[in-house]
């Protein structure tokens, strides 16, 4: 069982910067991969981000890619997403997610195992 707490959500505005943390639980840390969807109203849950096992391979939604940027550190168990120039429709629930069964980094979230209980992130115009 793994647990995944997220945190740092937050409002802020158009231009401005977020960091959300994702503790995870697990001894096994280095060797999930680990990934961060959003939800914002009305929509389905969407792919953002992810990183592989070792950190040697992100993969980013064309809609962030340049502003936001995922890590990892393995002595923490945490996995980390700057964000920033923020955009109003970067507006959702965050959701930190952990695959522990693949080598692949997948994109989909039904490849995801474990889920975290999500952090609200709000960009004002």
């Amino acid at each position: 069982q793994v647990q995944l707490v997220e945190s740092g959500g937050g409002v802020v505005q158009a231009g401005g910067s977020l960091r959300l943390s994702c503790a995870a639980s697990g001894r096994t840390f280095s060797t999930y991969v680990m990934g961060w969807f959003r939800q914002a109203p009305g929509k389905e849950r969407e792919f953002v981000v992810a990183i592989s096992r070792y950190g040697s391979t992100t993969i980013y939604a064309d809609s962030v890619k340049g502003r936001f940027t995922i890590s990892r550190d393995g002595f923490k168990n945490t996995v980390y997403l700057q964000m920033n120039s923020l955009k109003p429709e970067d507006t959702a629930v965050y959701y930190c997610a952990a695959d522990t069964s693949t080598i692949d980094v997948p994109t989909r979230a039904a490849l995801y195992d474990y889920w975290g209980q999500g952090t609200q992130v709000t960009v004002s115009s």
